[in-house]
């Protein structure tokens, strides 16, 4: 036999188990691929927005909370403000009606050094001039305060009134009842509806 033909009976003699192993190579199916995580991780992000989001309700409940708490706060500072307006009105007008009040306590004691003067009774012709200088400057003076509200305390022969006047002495006269104004010792003046000197008086007892 040739070289040739010893080849071709030895392969043909070879053991059918050295082929196998080709052909079960060829054959085999590819091993699949490890799962990857990816599905989870596109779910959890749902997951977490839906523990996430609060509850309708406890927000309205929430919300409606702040609005009172907002409401309560408003209504105490509005009124606040107008307590404030009320109190700075009332001191204005106050200031306003009573203005002069300061400035007539001190005239007072000019009107009455020009009463004094005008009670004096004189022959002298000189002296009468100097006592209608005198009375004119009193009428001007009086008028000027009636304008600002300040008025004299009408108290002779008047009903004592604690309110007004102030009994400096009490004495006894026939056919005059108790507590009636006798005499004035010095005048008092108010200032609108306010006391600005009180009446010096005498009282029948």
């Amino acid at each position: 036999m040739s070289e040739e033909e010893t080849k071709t009976a030895e392969e043909l003699n070879k053991p059918a188990e050295e082929t196998e192993p080709e052909e079960a190579s060829s054959e085999t199916e590819p091993e699949p691929e490890p799962e990857t995580a990816t599905e989870p991780a596109a779910e959890k992000p749902e997951a977490e927005a839906e523990e996430a989001e609060p509850d309708p309700e406890a927000r309205i409940a929430e919300l409606e909370g702040q609005v009172a708490k907002l409401k309560n706060a408003y209504a105490m500072a509005y009124a606040d403000t107008e307590n404030t307006r009320k109190r700075l009105t009332k001191e204005y007008e106050s200031n306003m009606k009573y203005h002069i009040q300061s400035f007539a306590l001190e005239i007072l004691p000019v009107l009455d050094n020009c009463e004094r003067a005008l009670a004096l009774k004189t022959e002298d012709s000189n002296d009468e001039n100097y006592r209608k200088g005198f009375e004119m400057v009193f009428r001007q003076l009086t008028q000027a305060l009636k304008k600002e509200g300040v008025e004299e305390i009408e108290a002779l022969d008047q009903e004592f009134d604690p309110n007004w006047m102030q009994a400096l002495m009490t004495e006894q006269v026939e056919g005059v009842e108790p507590g009636k104004v006798t005499a004035v010792l010095q005048k008092g003046y108010k200032i609108k509806d306010r006391l600005l000197r009180a009446a010096m008086v005498k009282v029948s007892e």
